[in-house]
């Protein structure tokens, strides 16, 4: 029987807007982007010109760094625009889509028979390697070193979360070949982290990997706390996480030989007419995943992946390469000049007291909440005030590590498990925070910089 980790601090956010489990595909689209700032610490080279014909699963561009790291079109057609920013830095690879897609072929292979490093090879060689990130640090992993152990997380408690059952539902082919290439780039063992409430037959008949099962409020379903209660960093070991959806990818490639990249997004959000399912692949404009499908009488925010640790992006934007959740809210421009400290706000969630909505809460627990975009507040200094331990779930000081980032202590940092955590571990202690400090930020800059000086 499989022990069951029950993760005691959290908190959920139930907003308005969850996807219904029903799908459609995007109508044709003309123009397809690739984003260079979708890959965190990338410093890319452009493999092709304008004019150049491709094909999906075709090399756009590589990794300076790590020229084996390729990054290649989700879709087939000719290459239109490569946009640059201030000191010709890349923004965008455009594509003109082909009304039929032309895939690229790969080899049909067995990765059970694959060693370790043709396996490697052939993930690079597709541009599928970009989608396995390494702790510490949240970085695209690095091919030349091995982990002490691969993480995939099979579910997402986030606000307005996809549902992974009903995605996965009919791939579990693809899924076990993908875990099967997973097991032959470590020497150690790949976790698969499901939800205790789980039905995914898919999940649940997983093989060769060690399956855990979880319970909890959010962030339950973060792969950080997940490797914090299975099997913790120490300081020099390098471990590799996967999100489950980005395991079909692999699956696909050699099953069918084929990098196809198609993936059902949750378009979700109180501003949605009809929140639903969208059959598209990364680099598809919003415009043609939301169609319509908003609320136009209001300022709207877009965000690529979830309310709390999503990217902003405008509606003329694309979807992210890691995005599987499109969320859409309501900018929040009303100001209360008179007394707003004091409105009730019995439509607004708040994780403490403030407003009367924990009355609300308590009477009606299943009532989503319709959720704005303003801050409500101003920074101010940072107050050690326990407020972050009640919902950060991990065996870390939240609080501590935020004052030694802030002030740059790397001793400390390391001390206090800053090689376990990335970002979107804080974003509940960013969300509750009453001094409004852009608690996210801080951990990346930490991060970078400590990266920084390991590498020196």
């Amino acid at each position: 029987m499989i022990n069951v980790i029950d993760i005691k601090k959290g908190l959920d956010i139930n907003l308005k807007g969850k996807a219904a489990p029903e799908a459609k595909s995007t109508s044709y689209f003309e123009d397809w982007s690739m984003t260079s700032s979708d890959y965190y610490g990338l410093v890319s080279k452009v493999m092709v010109r304008e004019g150049s014909p491709v094909q999906a699963g075709t090399t756009l561009m590589i990794d300076k760094n790590h020229p084996e790291i390729r990054f290649v079109s989700a879709v087939s057609g000719t290459v239109t625009d490569i946009v640059r920013g201030d000191k010709r830095k890349l923004l965008n690879i455009l594509v003109k889509v082909d009304l039929k897609t032309e895939f690229l072929k790969f080899p049909i292979e067995n990765p059970l028979d694959m060693t370790g490093q043709a396996v490697k090879a052939r993930l690079c060689e597709a541009g599928l390697w970009p989608y396995i990130k390494q702790r510490p640090y949240d970085i695209i992993a690095n091919p030349e070193k091995k982990p002490r152990s691969i993480f995939v997380s099979g579910f997402d408690t986030a606000p307005l979360a996809p549902d992974y059952t009903y995605i996965l539902k009919g791939q579990s082919a693809d899924l076990q070949t993908g875990l099967n290439a997973l097991t032959r780039l470590t020497d150690g063992a790949v976790y698969l982290s499901i939800s205790a409430d789980s039905l995914s037959i898919e999940l649940l008949s997983a093989q060769k990997v060690v399956t855990c099962q979880f319970k909890g409020k959010h962030p339950a379903g973060n792969v950080g706390v997940q490797i914090n209660h299975i099997s913790p960093i120490n300081k020099g070991e390098v471990v590799w996480t996967m999100n489950v959806l980005d395991v079909l990818f692999i699956g696909r490639l050699f099953n069918k030989g084929v990098v196809d990249l198609t993936r059902l997004v949750a378009v979700t959000g109180p501003e949605v007419v009809r929140p639903e399912y969208v059959r598209c692949k990364p680099g598809t404009p919003l415009r043609a995943i939301v169609d319509g499908n908003v609320h136009k009488e209001i300022p709207l925010r877009f965000v690529n992946g979830n309310a709390l640790s999503g990217t902003r992006t405008e509606l003329d934007g694309y979807l992210s390469a890691y995005a599987s959740q499109l969320t859409v809210l309501h900018e929040g421009s009303e100001i209360h000049e008179l007394a707003g400290w004091v409105m009730p706000r019995f439509r607004l969630f708040s994780s403490s007291r403030t407003y009367f909505t924990w009355l609300r809460k308590l009477l009606y627990p299943d009532r989503a909440f319709e959720a704005d975009t303003r801050v409500l507040g101003g920074e101010r200094a940072l107050i050690m005030s326990g407020e972050y331990d009640k919902v950060f779930p991990m065996d870390i000081l939240p609080e501590q590590l935020v004052r030694a980032c802030l002030t740059e202590d790397l001793e400390k940092m390391e001390q206090l498990g800053i090689y376990e955590v990335a970002p979107e571990d804080f974003a509940l202690c960013e969300y509750s925070c009453t001094s409004k400090i852009e608690v996210q930020r801080i951990i990346r800059e930490a991060l970078d910089l400590l990266k920084k000086e390991n590498d020196d």
